[in-house]
């Protein structure tokens, strides 16, 4: 499987890619292969586990499972219909995807929350069910949502070793599965990370499609932020965590310009522009993962800070950002992971703030031995960072760490520029210590709102 920008970058609804956007897209899929079926199903079952099970309803994953059920997809969704289908079903307990018929599906007894048997491939999984006019099951699926968005079956999932390969695939002139590999194809080829990942993207789209999507992807990521900027109130959920972007951002206006304004000052800039983005998120808008839902604040709000904030930044550099940061991002999911639920935190906020440390120091002319110093040193600053989403919205703390995110990317950009690349701990080794400690950190702390903030902070 080629990981393309497109597939790291992805445009869909709040608050979460693997709670969220991932069992939408399983519906979906479970859909499709209904129809492939001999026989006319009656009804559908649907089953979370894990991880979706003990934080899905605070990531509206019992939504998000109803609609994928009802034929909605994350990428086109539209909330005003998505919100009168669930009515419908509520009212008729009744779905009606397109060529299945009318289905009986009864969110009170058809959608199982199991806190006690997780599956045993990924931390988030769940089963879907279609059933006879008797309530045997006659088709089911298992999928499983491992981070960003994606979602592969049982089988995929057990091919996954041999398949998703980021950009290490036969078909493309740089196939690099690790960051070694990619140093020594840009040594050789003396083109930049961005310029060989384009050339990789060439083989599966048009120069346009590639130039046109890249320009979708920012601008859903802008809009995005600027209706983070302008919006108030309260968060859903419960928790009553106020809007706080937009106050802040009419602050810094207000104070912009000023002769004894302090330096540090850009850190809230950056700070507000991934508040922003995340707040949105949180009130389940319209996000890009990047790589995920939760850490989709990091990467644009860096975009932001570069283009709005940093002397000569032109958005006709913006491609080379975007790609740059994809191909680190690929090479994070291939060797380790972007989920909370596999790998904690680390795995979401600390890709994205590598991500965008590539990014940002590939768009200041940085070497691709500097752009790989940039990422590790952002990721290696991240170790250990574990999901602990209080009462399991993505709010506490999810919202303020994109912010820091976004800081320690740009740290990390800085400090690699003013060296020459060369340094002590290569990218694969953080990216590797970032998979282990994921293997090893305590189920509690991965997105399970087991331990952490999540049961130290009174969330009633």
């Amino acid at each position: 499987m080629f990981l393309s920008v497109f597939d790291l970058f992805k445009v869909g609804v709040g608050p979460s890619s693997s709670h969220t956007m991932g069992p939408m897209v399983a519906g979906a899929r479970f859909l499709d292969a209904l129809r492939q079926q001999p026989f006319s199903p009656h009804g559908l079952k649907a089953s979370l586990h894990g991880s979706l099970a003990f934080t899905g309803k605070g990531h509206a994953t019992d939504r998000a499972t109803i609609l994928g059920l009802a034929g909605f997809v994350p990428a086109t969704m539209d909330a005003d219909k998505a919100e009168a289908a669930l009515n419908a079903n509520r009212e008729s307990c009744v779905l009606t995807p397109d060529g299945l018929g009318k289905l009986h599906f009864d969110p009170d007894v058809d959608l199982r929350f199991d806190y006690d048997r997780a599956l045993p491939g990924h931390a988030n999984g769940m089963t879907l069910s279609a059933t006879d006019a008797q309530g045997d099951v006659i088709f089911h699926q298992v999928y499983y949502s491992v981070g960003g968005g994606f979602v592969l079956t049982e089988d995929e999932l057990a091919r996954k070793g041999d398949e998703d390969r980021s950009d290490a695939t036969p078909k493309v002139p740089y196939p690099f599965a690790s960051a070694e590999e990619m140093l020594a194809m840009a040594e050789k080829s003396g083109k930049s990370i961005a310029q060989m990942k384009r050339a990789n993207e060439l083989v599966f789209r048009s120069d346009s499609e590639v130039r046109d999507g890249l320009q979708r992807i920012w601008q859903v990521m802008r809009d995005c932020m600027d209706r983070g900027l302008e919006a108030t109130g309260t968060l859903p959920g419960g928790l009553n965590v106020r809007r706080r972007a937009r106050a802040i951002h009419e602050k810094l206006m207000a104070e912009r310009g000023m002769n004894l304004t302090a330096p540090h000052v850009i850190n809230d800039w950056m700070s507000t522009y991934a508040m922003a983005v995340n707040e949105e998120n949180a009130a389940g808008g319209q996000v890009v993962t990047a790589p995920t839902n939760g850490a989709a604040g990091t990467v644009p709000a860096v975009i932001r800070y570069w283009l709005d904030h940093v002397p000569g930044a032109t958005e006709r550099d913006l491609p080379d950002f975007l790609l740059t940061a994809a191909a680190v991002g690929g090479l994070i999911k291939h060797n380790a992971s972007i989920s909370g639920a596999e790998c904690g935190c680390q795995a979401e906020v600390g890709s994205a703030s590598a991500m965008a440390a590539a990014g940002l120091a590939a768009v200041l002319d940085g070497t691709p031995r500097q752009v790989e110093n940039a990422a590790e040193i952002a990721l290696e600053h991240h170790l250990g960072m574990t999901c602990d989403p209080v009462k399991g919205l993505v709010q506490v703390p999810c919202i303020e760490r994109n912010g820091l995110g976004a800081i320690k990317a740009v740290s990390a950009a800085s400090l690699a520029l003013r060296g020459d690349g060369t340094h002590f701990v290569p990218l694969d080794a953080a990216i590797e210590t970032m998979r282990q400690t994921g293997r090893d950190m305590s189920e509690k702390y991965k997105e399970t709102s087991l331990g952490g903030l999540a049961v130290n902070v009174p969330n009633c």
